[in-house]
């Protein structure tokens, strides 16, 4: 009965998408691929109860996911790898230097470079004379509600990647989009620092879930 199941559900999947499926149906599917013989529904079903959304269950730390009775090592490595893996897929679907020339490009490029971070991370974007991304540099990896940010780094690393031009970008794991006055004050004293050395802040991006706010847009740099 389950291998019939698993398959209706494969080939369903095959013929449709997951645009149809239930959030428990698409972590039924994921599991099959770490449990092979045993039933996965009411463990989707647990996943769901326990961590309270599908996003949520992906984004779970692994040893956590598997104090969940039912799961064992490769499926909490699996169902942790959805995060990381969107972000790399939707980051290589750039392609290696992505031209950010409009606010709206530079939002939905850092949108995919933040897919899937649980904390807030600070990203320098070293931009070419042509707005064309040389390096996307990590430069602080903080708590899940602040990141400390080091204008010398940040001057360094623009320097390394002979910025033209630079965008910052981080996130707000907490789902807000405004920014902070630390980040409005941090935003100029970097500006300071790098144009010091004649590179230009063209925008500070911040980024929350599929949304985005643009410091540009919005005239504060």
């Amino acid at each position: 009965m389950h291998q019939g199941h698993r398959q209706r559900l494969k080939d369903r999947f095959l013929n449709e998408g997951l645009d149809g499926f239930e959030d428990h149906q698409i972590l039924e599917l994921l599991l099959f691929f770490a449990i092979p013989y045993k039933d996965t529904n009411e463990l989707a079903h647990s996943l769901l109860k326990r961590y309270g959304s599908l996003s949520a269950v992906f984004e779970a730390d692994a040893h956590d996911l598997m104090t969940v009775p039912g799961i064992g090592p490769n499926s909490a490595v699996l169902l942790s790898l959805i995060p990381h893996l969107s972000r790399i897929y939707f980051k290589d679907k750039w392609g290696d230097k992505p031209q950010l020339n409009t606010s709206t490009k530079a939002g939905e490029y850092t949108i995919a470079l933040l897919a899937g971070r649980m904390y807030e991370v600070f990203y320098v974007i070293c931009l070419d004379a042509q707005n064309r991304v040389n390096h996307a540099a990590l430069v602080h990896e903080g708590t899940i509600d602040q990141a400390p940010i080091y204008p010398r780094l940040i001057v360094e690393t623009a320097l390394r990647h002979k910025s033209n031009s630079v965008i910052l970008a981080h996130n707000h794991p907490g789902g807000s989009l405004n920014p902070s006055t630390a980040d409005i004050e941090a935003t100029k004293v970097i500006k300071n620092a790098l144009g010091a050395i004649s590179i230009n802040v063209v925008d500070h991006v911040i980024v929350a879930g599929d949304r985005y706010f643009s410091f540009a847009d919005a005239g504060l740099i």
